[in-house]
């Protein structure tokens, strides 16, 4: 990890990291704007700014969204929440590769549900496109939405079904715009390993940005793309630490990365819970601390939606997490031997 430095908010001190040699600094906890782009159910506009407000007192510097979220409705909330704050002291991320096309008026009044599993009108239909003139468009179109002008950190978003484009034309335009200062840093965002350890070894991204592949639950990060991002001097940020659910409240009919948790692992998901509940550490806590104990994670990523669930995290983030918690999951089995310990 690059060097850290210390903000304060809200009463609590959270560190901010630069991320791989870089000169972009993100806060150890970022706010996840999913949700305010209505994410499976409307989020009022008030309760949206009250949410990032409540992420600023709490010390929260980092905002991630993208094009995707409620097709541009979680940046134009998030750019519009973070308008009257100093542009120096907060770094926002965005995603490219999907672009937003304006369906015909006739077409958007007779498309009914959810967009792509946000709440939001049909006026836009997503098309992929990992070319350099989509990659460009799609960040002059979130510039607009945000109204910034420029962007602290571009994710490539969910390459996977297209991965020659992504490093053939996409990748190098990033590294364009990174050239040009409209980007600070570059890298991608994906739910698996493998194309993310590519993007490690092969391109000179700063970071990437892994869902719900390094949680207590599901720790496949560890094998190749961790390693690689360490070698590499990179940082990765990791998402998806409660894999949908089953962290944050273990029980027969929780989630697992969006879909019905399988027996074994609500079992395995409860014995935790029973360990972390002998130190007096709620499983929450330890899930949230538990990517931060590697030296190549730079922060994990949380999505919100209240300034409830904002404060909720920032005091599991502020809760102790005894070395002696990790110690007794492996030995019973719960962690690898080979885990990091614990963050500091």
């Amino acid at each position: 990890m690059g060097p850290q430095a210390i903000i304060s908010g809200g009463g609590t001190d959270m560190r901010r990291i630069r991320l791989g040699s870089s000169a972009v600094e993100i806060t150890e906890l970022s706010f996840g704007a999913a949700a305010i782009g209505n994410l499976f159910t409307e989020v009022a506009p008030e309760q949206a700014a009250a949410a990032v407000d409540a992420a600023w007192d709490e010390g929260v510097r980092c905002f991630d969204t993208a094009p995707h979220y409620g097709l541009g409705l979680s940046e134009r909330r998030l750019g519009e929440a973070l308008r009257t704050r100093p542009r120096d002291a907060y770094t926002v991320s965005t995603k490219a590769g999907r672009v937003l096309d304006p369906l015909p008026a006739a077409e958007a009044a007779a498309t009914e549900g959810l967009s792509d599993g946000f709440a939001v009108p049909h006026t836009h239909r997503r098309r992929w496109d990992f070319s350099a003139d989509g990659i460009r468009r799609s960040i002059e179109d979130s510039l607009g939405r945000l109204g910034l002008d420029r962007v602290d950190i571009v994710y490539l978003h969910d390459p996977d079904d297209h991965e020659e484009a992504a490093f053939r034309e996409g990748y190098p335009a990033l590294e364009q715009l990174r050239a040009e200062g409209m980007v600070g840093a570059i890298g991608a965002g994906m739910n698996q390993t493998a194309m993310l350890t590519r993007f490690l070894r092969d391109t000179d991204v700063d970071a990437v940005l892994c869902a719900g592949r390094y949680t207590l639950l599901d720790r496949s990060a560890l094998d190749a793309l961790l390693p690689e991002a360490a070698a590499r001097g990179r940082s990765v940020v990791v998402g998806g630490v409660f894999n949908s659910g089953l962290l944050a409240a273990p029980r027969p009919d929780a989630t697992y990365d969006y879909a019905a948790a399988p027996a074994p692992l609500v079992d395995r998901a409860l014995r935790m819970e029973a360990v972390a509940a002998r130190h007096g550490v709620p499983l929450r806590a330890a899930a949230l601390h538990h990517p931060l104990g590697h030296p190549a994670v730079a922060g994990v990523l949380v999505g919100f939606r209240s300034p409830h669930e904002v404060r909720d995290a920032a005091a599991l983030l502020r809760t102790p997490v005894p070395d002696a918690l990790w110690d007794d999951l492996r030995a019973e089995g719960l962690l690898s031997e080979a885990e990091p310990p614990g963050p500091a």
